[in-house]
């Protein structure tokens, strides 16, 4: 991918390791964070979202009460990082890139909606807090809408790759690009309206709805990937970072994650969409570059 690098500015934070300066419950084993998801996938804390990457992995890979990832250990991944400095943003290769992405977002987005609010980006090292609660390395990437913050332990860029079998600088793009779109969500009303609705069904319904604000996130995802230019006007995306995403977005959905883990696909279970309905959403913004074309809620998924 070709990316100009962001310089980082107030929106982008590095917090560490250990108990942040956020109110609200500390860290725990599995079991706890199990139990502090269980709300946001049925929408009470709507959007702490890659629960993509984790939220039933957690359930589907190991069971409850387990580790879904190890944290620590050495890399092939050329987007490994050696901690730098703690509590400086941007300064290890994983978090440059990161950091990259995340300007490129503002910029694809500021450019479509008027008046654009930026979300933050929080840098964290194995565990940290949100004001959704515990930020576990285990988590995965996710979006807290109630500080409106993109939360990010990079090692997760080893584990896409050696976990989920999805290498490639434009895989880790995806993830953020992602988390970014919840936050498209969260600003333009999206996330209340299903959290509501949510609240007015069932668990099964609640499921339903969140797969839908899934596939909408990857579809922005694809919409900021189809859209970004560089400062010289080349195009991001350069030959095979399509393939790349397109991996990524197959080796999470929820079919092939329960079929990993030895378990029957259970469809009423799925809160993120299956590998082929993963890949459609986010083709569909690549090949569109339109937002209006991710419309998840009204047409058949």
């Amino acid at each position: 991918m070709r990316l100009d690098d962001y310089d980082p500015g107030d929106d982008i934070r590095d917090l560490g390791r250990g108990g942040g300066g956020f109110g609200g419950g500390g860290g725990g084993g599995m079991g706890g964070l199990l139990i502090g998801l269980l709300p946001m996938l049925l929408g009470r804390k709507m959007g702490c979202g890659t629960l993509l990457l984790i939220g039933a992995v957690a359930f589907f890979l190991l069971g409850p009460g387990a580790n879904m990832f190890s944290s620590g250990g050495g890399s092939a991944d050329p987007m490994a990082d050696s901690r730098g400095a703690q509590g400086v943003a941007c300064d290890t290769e994983g978090e440059r890139f990161a950091c990259n992405v995340f300007g490129s977002t503002h910029q694809v987005w500021g450019s479509l909606i008027s008046g654009y609010q930026k979300p933050t980006l929080n840098f964290y090292q194995d565990e940290n807090e949100s004001k959704c609660g515990a930020a576990q390395a285990a988590m995965g990437p996710f979006y807290c809408p109630a500080d409106q913050g993109v939360y990010l332990d990079t090692s997760f860029f080893n584990e896409l790759d050696r976990k989920f079998g999805a290498a490639g600088d434009a895989a880790q793009a995806y993830v953020v690009a992602h988390e970014v779109g919840h936050h498209i969500q969260t600003i333009s009303g999206i996330s209340d309206q299903v959290r509501r609705a949510q609240a007015r069904g069932s668990q099964a319904d609640g499921n339903a709805l969140q797969v839908r604000m899934e596939l909408q996130a990857d579809c922005y995802a694809g919409v900021w990937a189809a859209r970004a230019k560089t400062r010289d006007g080349q195009p991001v995306m350069e030959a095979g970072d399509m393939e790349e995403a397109m991996r990524a977005a197959n080796a999470i959905g929820d079919d092939t994650l329960m079929r990993s883990a030895g378990q029957r696909p259970v469809p009423e279970s799925f809160t993120h969409g299956t590998s082929e309905q993963r890949m459609t959403w986010l083709r569909r913004g690549l090949q569109t570059g339109d937002p209006r074309q991710c419309n998840a809620f009204d047409t058949a998924i």
